[in-house]
């Protein structure tokens, strides 16, 4: 039925992963507009909240517009929007040929591109990491030799850690960059492998709304990555007072100013090098993992609809309402195998009401396989969300949730 709300396109993937991380985004979303959704396949899980779909590849430029197209023809659309990493460039480019507010697409593909980001870093001297951009393994150890060992392997473009490793001899380097090429298995980007100085210390992303050009900083997230020479993210926690936050949100202002992103919600990785930060990357879109709904649930701060809001033209709503914290720990196996069993312990979960969410993403007989084999796509069972009145209460919860598991492999 018609409503007098706004209509939002969405473009986005529709694969079980995003049903997983995604699902609270469109929840939030379509609490304050109506939703059209572009997506490579025929929705399922998103039906209850959205109007109107067009299926198309969003990676090809004509089907994606021509979809656009079909649901204006339907629709009055005030904006566009996606989540998705891999279509950050291509919705910017049908927000633009819509007539629709949207950041610059050559600076979300400066963003997209982590070469591309450190040259921009260099030019307006935001703090980053000495970097080299390689394409062939001869290339790689004498770029290593240079920026001087330990290094960081990486593709320039993909997400969520892929292909990302660490390498601290010569020895070493041969597998890095076999595992930093193979990323993805070639299937979404082609792209060359950058080598880079190796930042010691703790990591960071500062989440960050940014409207007609002026940026706030509304929450840092505490990373904890693991499963070395990878760097696969097994934990996050949120404080809503966390006294980090003025100290590093004037390099997260500065890097997105630096790469031109005008509008919309980032995700600002860094690492604190003797307490000062350094830039990893930006991701100008809804950050992975949950962290958007950990801020909401710190913080009172919805970043879905923040999103939303500034794709239709509007004022965010960035007032905090809560003043708590939360954290989330990744399910992972001890080693590769079949999945035979995941659940939780029934009577603890009942009883407990700071577990705010146990999701489990695998069935029973599917196989989890870790790196190098696979990546945080293949390797994750799901995933504990405890709340707490500090970042180590939140935390310590989040361990007593995941003792209360029972997760059972079969090895290969």
């Amino acid at each position: 039925m018609p409503t007098c709300r706004p209509v939002l396109l969405i473009v986005a993937a529709a694969d079980r992963d995003a049903q997983t991380y995604r699902r609270w985004c469109l929840q939030n979303i379509a609490a304050h507009y109506d939703v059209a959704l572009i997506c490579e396949k025929e929705p399922t899980w998103q039906r209850p909240w959205i109007i109107d779909a067009e299926v198309a590849d969003p990676a090809n430029e004509e089907e994606l517009l021509a979809a656009g197209r079909a649901l204006r023809r339907r629709h009055t659309l005030a904006g566009v929007m996606t989540w998705t990493e891999w279509y950050l460039v291509p919705a910017a480019r049908l927000a633009h040929s819509l007539s629709l507010p949207a950041t610059p697409a050559s600076a979300l593909h400066r963003c997209r591109d982590k070469a591309a980001s450190r040259a921009a870093f260099a030019r307006g001297q935001v703090p980053s990491a000495l970097s080299v951009s390689v394409r062939t393994e001869a290339e790689a150890h004498e770029a290593a030799q240079r920026v001087g060992y330990p290094v960081v392997l990486k593709p320039a473009s993909l997400a969520a850690s892929m292909g990302v490793v660490r390498a601290d001899t010569d020895d070493e380097l041969p597998f890095a960059y076999g595992h930093a090429t193979c990323a993805g298995g070639g299937k979404v980007e082609k792209t060359p492998v950058l080598v880079e100085e190796y930042l010691a210390g703790p990591e960071i992303s500062v989440e960050c709304v940014t409207h007609r050009g002026r940026t706030t900083a509304v929450a840092v997230t505490h990373k904890t990555v693991g499963m070395p020479p990878y760097f696969e993210e097994l934990a996050h926690v949120v404080n809503a007072n966390d006294p980090l936050l003025p100290r590093v949100a004037p390099a997260a202002t500065a890097a997105l100013e630096t790469l031109g992103v005008t509008d919309g919600v980032s995700h600002v990785e860094m690492r604190l090098v003797d307490g000062r930060p350094r830039l990893i990357e930006v991701n100008a879109r809804l950050a992975g993992d949950m962290i958007g709904h950990l801020v909401q649930s710190a913080t009172g701060i919805d970043l879905a609809r923040a999103a939303a809001d500034i794709a239709c033209g509007h004022t965010p709503h960035l007032t905090p309402s809560r003043n708590r914290a939360a954290a989330i720990r990744m399910i992972y196996p001890a080693y590769s195998g079949t999945l035979t069993t995941r659940e939780i312990d029934t009577d603890f979960a009942d009883r407990t009401d700071w577990l705010d969410q146990v999701t489990f993403q695998r069935e029973p007989g599917t196989p989890v396989v870790l790196p190098p084999q696979g990546d945080m796509f293949t390797a994750r069972i799901g995933f504990v969300i405890t709340t707490g009145t500090t970042a180590a209460e939140a935390q310590a919860r989040s361990t007593e949730a995941y003792r209360n598991l029972t997760i059972r492999v079969a090895p290969e």
